[in-house]
């Protein structure tokens, strides 16, 4: 899969494509439905299949104080994206200019002439350009104009509703990770690269690997039971803490994974760590021996849920 950062990166082979436009966060099933269908549409075509993608979301530049929790960062959204057959994830740095454009300036220069779209797949609420003035109608009045059609995402529904990343979002947050997981065809996970910390973990015997979330925020927060992968693809069951460890006074979201069975230095590495099963919410402790305690009965309830999932 091809990247491409702005348009100033365009270049004439770019020209001729189908695309779709969206954040894509999560690259849930229903972000893999709209893949699928653009990927049939291209082979009929014989063009490639192209992902137009903002960085930041729209909703983070205008919503900067509040923003709404991401479920994946670029990194992770452009793996999910190759992994569906994508052939070009355009990213376009959403700011002011972006926002300002006009609807029909943005159809005239990047879809018609940098672009080359033959067939464009959005949602029928899309809105863009300045005002929020564009949406699907005008696209497909433009499509008329210039020659390429235009049709809106078809609605995938799993578990009684919509399949959405806010939908997920909000199941993350209630700790439903079952449901989530049905919804996005995988385990919720993050991934990152193991930091050193203050290393007060080892000290009360559960050291830590602590992953750099790389996010504002996120929509978990507590204790779960998790799975981390290493890059070369080993897998070790733990338990995790989610949160700003308010015992020990942190200010800032850290995730913090304990191992069960592992002996070794991640220090560096990149992992993947799903969560599994939400434990608890996250807590203050009046000392480090009550601390101590608490992690002590979530790592058996962890190995617990683990030797209850390998038995069925």
């Amino acid at each position: 899969m091809e990247l491409i950062r702005g348009t100033h990166n365009l270049r004439p082979r770019h020209h001729g494509c189908v695309a779709t436009i969206g954040n894509f966060d999560g690259v849930h099933l229903g972000h893999r439905a709209v893949l699928a269908q653009l990927r049939a549409r291209g082979a009929a075509l014989s063009l490639p299949v192209l992902v137009m993608t903002f960085e930041p979301y729209p909703q983070e530049f205008f919503a900067r104080d509040n923003p709404p929790p991401r479920l994946s960062r670029l990194r992770e959204k452009l793996s999910g994206l190759a992994a569906a057959g994508v052939d070009r994830v355009l990213v376009l740095r959403f700011d002011e200019r972006l926002a300002q454009m006009d609807p029909e300036a943005f159809v005239d220069e990047l879809l018609v002439r940098q672009l080359g779209v033959r067939h464009l797949v959005v949602g029928d609420d899309f809105r863009f350009g300045r005002g929020r003035a564009g949406d699907f109608a005008l696209l497909e009045r433009c499509g008329r104009r210039h020659g390429f059609e235009v049709v809106h995402t078809p609605t995938f529904e799993l578990e009684g509703g919509r399949v959405s990343s806010t939908r997920i979002r909000e199941l993350l947050a209630r700790g439903e990770l079952d449901a989530a997981a049905a919804l996005l065809g995988r385990p919720y996970a993050v991934q990152g690269r193991v930091a050193h910390g203050a290393k007060l973990g080892r000290t009360i015997g559960f050291p830590t690997a602590n992953v750099h979330l790389h996010r504002r925020s996120t929509s978990l927060d507590g204790v779960y039971a998790v799975t981390l992968q290493t890059a070369d693809g080993r897998r070790f069951d733990g338990v995790a803490n989610l949160g700003r460890r308010p015992t020990v006074g942190g200010t800032r979201e850290q995730l913090e994974v304990h191992l069960f069975e592992f002996c070794g230095d991640l220090y560096g590495r990149a992992v993947s760590v799903e969560f599994r099963k939400h434990l608890r919410a996250e807590q203050r402790f009046a000392s480090l021996d009550a601390l101590t305690a608490q992690i002590e009965r979530d790592a058996q309830a962890a190995r617990a849920y683990f030797r209850a999932l390998s038995a069925s």
